[in-house]
C-alpha cells in the first residue's frame, strides 16, 4: 500500500520533537520515550517513512504528539492578531488602497512563475549539488536556467534533478508555466476574493479548500489541517492538532494576492494574510505570511524601493520573534558582504543544524537577503533566491514576485525568463488551467480596485 505522505504519526513525531525545541518547549524527556521504544527519526527530505512502525509505536507517536502539544512555551510569540498588534510598536496605520496597475500586477503574476520555475529542478536539492550542477555548465553565479546539457552523467547520478520537474523546468523542456502549489495557492485566494471579497473568514478558506483543493496537491501543514477539517476539526485548532509544520513556508506561500490586492496597505494585507494563515500555521509561521504581504502591499505601490518594502514588512512582525531577528540578520549579511554565495554560506551554517529545510525561517531569511543584494533587480532577486537551496521554487516564486512588482511592467523584466512561460499556466485548480498572466493580472486588478 501506498505511505501517504506528511501525515503518518511515526513520521510526525520526530518533526514535533524539532519543533518543540524551537517554539520554546523542552522535548527532550519525551524524545527519550520515543528513542527507547526504537522510535525512528523523521525522514529527512522526504515525507514518508519507507514502511509502516508496529501498531504500538504508531499509537504511542500519537499519545506523545498530544503530549508535546502540552507543553509550555518560553516565548511570547502569540498567533492572535490583537496580541500580535501589541507586540509591534510601528504596526502600519489604516491607509486607503494606493492605485494599481493590471501591467504591474502582471509583472508580478509573472516574476512569481518565473522564479518558481527556476527553483523546480532542484528543489530538495542539497546547496553544493545545486552549486555543482550549475558550475557545470557555467552557469554560475546563476544567470539562466538550469539545463542537463553538458552535465556529467555521473553528477546527474549523484545529485538527481527533482522528478517531478525536470520535463518541464530545464531550459530544454520549459513549454508554459507547470502546474506547481506555489502558483495554485495566488489562484486559489483569487477565487477566495471574488467569492468572498476583502471580509472573508479562516471558515471560508476551510470550505473553499474542501470544495476545490485536491488533496494530493497539498503538503505538510496544508494536508494535515485538510485531514483535521474532515476530522471535524475546526479553524484556528486546524493549524495546532498534530501540526509539526504550523512553521514550515505554507503560508508564507499563499500571502502573496493579500499584498498585491492591498497596494499601500500593509495592515490590511498582513491581516487579510493572517486570516488565511491561522487555517495552518501558528507564530512565525503566521508572521512569515504578514511579512510577505505587507512588503508586497508596500511594493505594489511603486513608491518605495526594495529595502523600504523589507523595513515596512518588518513593521508587522513583533520585533522580538525569530522570525524578525532571522529577517534582520539576513538584510544585515546582504549589506556586509559582496559576494551573494558568503550569504549563503553564513546562513546555512546558522540554520541547517537545526532546521527542517522547508521551515519558514530559513527560507523567509533566505528570501529577504537575495532581494537586499538584488538591490530589486528581478534576475538578481530570483537567482540568489534559488542559488541559496533550500525550498528553491518557493524562494524564488516570493522573490520574484516582490522584484516584478518593482519592475512594474512585464516590459521591464527580461524576456528570457517571461517567453519560455509562453503567457500559459497549468494548474488544478478548477476554472483556471491554462489561463494566461494577462489575465490573471486583469482578474485580480478587479479585486484590488474592488471597494
Amino acid at each position: 500500500m501506498r505511505r501517504l505522505t506528511w501525515v503518518q504519526p511515526e513520521d510526525l513525531i520526530g518533526h514535533e520533537l524539532r519543533q518543540a525545541a524551537l517554539d520554546g518547549r523542552e522535548p527532550k524527556v519525551i524524545a527519550a520515550r520515543w528513542r527507547a521504544a526504537g522510535g525512528p527519526d523523521a525522514p529527512e527530505r522526504a515525507g514518508a517513512s519507507p514502511g509502516p512502525v508496529s501498531p504500538y509505536l504508531r499509537r504511542l507517536a500519537e499519545d506523545l504528539l498530544d503530549e508535546l502539544a502540552d507543553l509550555p512555551s518560553r516565548l511570547d510569540e502569540p498567533t492572535d492578531l490583537d496580541r500580535i498588534r501589541r507586540l509591534c510598536p510601528d504596526w502600519p496605520a489604516p491607509a486607503p488602497r494606493a492605485p494599481v496597475t493590471a501591467e504591474r500586477l502582471e509583472a508580478a503574476w509573472l516574476g512569481r512563475a518565473a522564479g518558481c520555475l527556476l527553483g523546480k529542478p532542484v528543489e530538495k536539492l542539497p546547496l553544493d549539488g545545486i552549486r555543482a550542477l550549475a558550475q557545470a555548465v557555467g552557469n554560475w553565479p546563476l544567470s539562466t536556467w538550469f539545463t542537463a546539457r553538458g552535465v556529467p552523467a555521473e553528477l546527474l547520478a549523484a545529485h538527481p534533478w527533482n522528478r517531478r520537474s525536470a520535463a518541464t523546468s530545464l531550459a530544454e523542456t520549459i513549454e508554459g508555466m507547470p502546474e506547481d502549489d506555489d502558483l495554485d495557492y495566488p489562484l486559489l485566494n483569487l477565487r477566495l476574493l471574488q467569492r468572498h471579497g476583502r471580509a472573508f473568514t479562516t471558515d471560508d478558506v476551510a470550505a473553499l479548500w474542501l470544495d476545490t483543493l485536491p488533496a494530493g496537491r497539498v503538503f505538510t501543514a496544508e494536508r494535515i489541517a485538510l485531514r483535521n477539517l474532515l476530522l471535524g476539526i475546526e479553524p484556528p485548532h486546524t493549524a495546532r492538532y498534530r501540526n509539526p509544520f504550523r512553521e514550515w513556508i505554507g503560508a508564507l506561500i499563499r500571502a502573496d494576492v493579500h499584498g498585491w490586492t492591498n497596494p499601500g496597505d500593509p495592515a490590511a494585507a498582513a491581516a487579510q494574510a493572517h486570516r488565511d494563515a491561522t487555517l495552518t500555521h501558528t507564530a512565525n509561521g503566521v508572521y512569515a505570511a504578514m511579512f510577505t504581504a505587507a512588503t508586497l502591499a508596500a511594493a505594489a505601490t511603486g513608491r518605495h524601493d526594495v529595502h523600504a518594502c523589507l523595513r515596512i514588512g518588518l513593521t508587522v512582525v513583533p520585533p522580538g520573534s525569530r522570525l524578525a531577528e532571522a529577517v534582520r540578520h539576513a538584510v544585515e549579511l546582504a549589506h556586509e558582504h559582496a559576494g551573494f554565495d558568503t550569504v549563503v554560506d553564513r546562513l546555512h551554517a546558522r540554520w541547517s543544524p537545526t532546521h527542517h529545510w522547508v521551515h519558514a525561517l530559513p527560507n523567509t531569511a533566505l528570501i529577504a537577503a537575495a532581494l537586499t543584494h538584488a538591490d530589486g533587480d528581478f534576475a538578481g532577486s530570483i537567482c540568489r533566491a534559488v542559488s541559496g537551496g533550500w525550498d528553491t521554487d518557493s524562494n524564488g516564486a516570493t522573490a520574484g514576485s516582490v522584484a516584478g512588482l518593482l519592475a512594474g511592467s512585464p516590459a521591464a523584466l527580461p524576456d528570457r525568463w517571461t517567453a519560455p512561460l509562453k503567457n500559459r499556466l497549468a494548474t488544478s485548480v478548477a476554472g483556471f488551467d491554462g489561463i494566461g498572466f494577462d489575465a490573471l493580472a486583469h482578474l485580480t486588478h478587479r479585486e484590488a480596485s474592488r471597494p
